[in-house]
């Protein structure tokens, strides 16, 4: 079972992000995303960060209104309007006469073009160009670097990404949490699974201290890292956390197999049949481990049932094996009328002997001694029994009850040349023996 499959994940939340502001110049929405629009920088210019105070040059009217033609052709998706617009800005020496704060903005639509057109490494470059430009707001430089280093990760570019967001968290004053798991998928994509922990912990916590639900990814990274290091108590931690906000079949069946890691033999019956109350255990496999685990908890019964059920829709396999189980359970909970029927398929799907012999051990539990000895002698002709002697002694006393005397005479002397049933053969022979010079005597009167 594969814990943890970060990559696919990670692209898609990635590609996601800037996509769900759209980043042109003149919206406010963009600015979370790198993409900081004009009317944001401009508030900038007389304050800031209290670490920094920057001079930002003044917008001018015209390359105002030049980056707003550029902006409503990318709006109206016409990628190519947009690019000559802003290609004429740049042209004929005009980006000479551009300062430092427009040619960002003018870096920064290209990059929102490039982006559009999925080619990620010409945004990265745009967006490269944005943050080298001087005395540029320090929101937009901030957002900037911010998506530098998420389209690093986009081409899977893990070492460049995490160095770019460090970069990014020595600007920042409070990081969101976001950020701390984007850094966790770079060190686990390095390798670097103590940093990756650290990290993804980090923002679990964060959203816990406001009340809020951890995402399910961050979970499920914290959960593979913890099961990696073999540290079974942190990963039974996350797994019941994880369970309480996001109760899936997966996270049941793994909480199971962990408490059984740890000996919690009745946690580990109660997660997996948690899942199974919930209609979640839809594999076979999965229930005939549910059937396992009723059987070792001594409630025999309800391992049938699931047994029964499983065989029923065809869900659980019809083997002579997981028959087998089905009989077993239903010998085990006495209730003997069904468990002959599914020992009779069990016997009759195998390729031994061995079945046979156990079907004749329930016949004779039921009465039924003939079935008893036709089943233990053809189990017996199959061969591949594994206690021969054993079946020999059944069979001796099937005979018995069935007042075949001489036969069952035989049959225990023929287990009785096996040490391990010398004894008990014997001992049989010896009642069946009393037994009849019981019999004569009440017939002598």
């Amino acid at each position: 079972m594969k814990l943890y499959d970060p990559t696919r994940w990670l692209r898609s939340a990635l590609l996601a992000l800037p996509l769900a502001a759209t980043p042109v110049v003149l919206d406010q929405a963009g600015a979370e995303f790198g993409f900081a629009p004009l009317a944001a920088a401009v508030a900038q210019e007389g304050g800031g960060d209290q670490r920094e105070t920057r001079r930002t040059p003044a917008l001018r009217n015209a390359v105002y209104e030049k980056l707003s033609e550029a902006q409503a052709a990318a709006e109206a998706q016409d990628l190519a309007g947009a690019s000559r617009v802003l290609d004429d800005m740049l042209g004929a020496g005009g980006k000479n006469e551009l300062n430092s704060y427009e040619l960002a903005n003018v870096y920064n639509l290209y990059a929102f073009i490039h982006y559009s057109r999925e080619d990620y490494n010409k945004a990265l470059q745009a967006y490269e160009n944005v943050v080298r430009q001087p005395d540029i707001p320090l929101a937009m430089e901030i957002n900037t670097r911010y998506t530098i280093a998420q389209l690093y990760f986009v081409q899977e570019q893990w070492q460049q990404g995490v160095n770019a967001l460090l970069s990014w968290f020595a600007m920042t004053d409070n990081p969101p949490e976001d950020a701390y798991v984007l850094l966790a998928q770079g060190y686990y994509q390095l390798n670097d699974y103590p940093k990756a922990l650290n990290n993804v912990e980090k923002a679990i916590s964060m959203y816990k201290e406001k009340a809020k639900v951890p995402k399910e990814q961050w979970y499920n990274l914290a959960r593979f890292l913890y099961f990696d290091k073999n540290d079974v108590t942190n990963a039974v931690r996350v797994l019941e956390e994880l369970l309480t906000h996001y109760p899936d079949k997966q996270y049941w069946v793994q909480l199971s197999h962990m408490y059984g890691e740890q000996k919690r033999d009745s946690e580990q019956l109660a997660a997996m049949e948690a899942a199974y109350v919930q209609d979640m255990l839809d594999k076979g496999s999965e229930q005939v481990t549910m059937a396992y685990l009723y059987l070792n908890a001594e409630v025999p019964y309800k391992a049938a049932k699931v047994m029964d059920k499983g065989l029923g829709n065809k869900s659980v396999e019809a083997t002579s094996r997981n028959y087998e189980i089905l009989g077993n359970a239903y010998r085990q909970a006495q209730e003997i009328d069904k468990a002959i029927p599914a020992m009779e398929e069990a016997a009759a799907r195998s390729e031994d002997g061995e079945l046979y012999t156990r079907l004749g051990n329930i016949y004779l539990d039921g009465d039924e001694f003939k079935k008893a000895i036709d089943a233990i002698t053809k189990g017996l002709a199959r061969g591949g029994v594994k206690r021969p002697d054993t079946a020999r002694l059944v069979l001796g006393m099937a005979y018995f009850n069935d007042k075949q005397y001489e036969k069952a005479r035989e049959a225990f002397k023929a287990a009785g040349r096996d040490e391990r049933s010398a004894k008990f053969s014997k001992q049989w022979i010896q009642y069946m023996d009393s037994e009849l010079d019981r019999q004569r005597q009440l017939q002598e009167g």
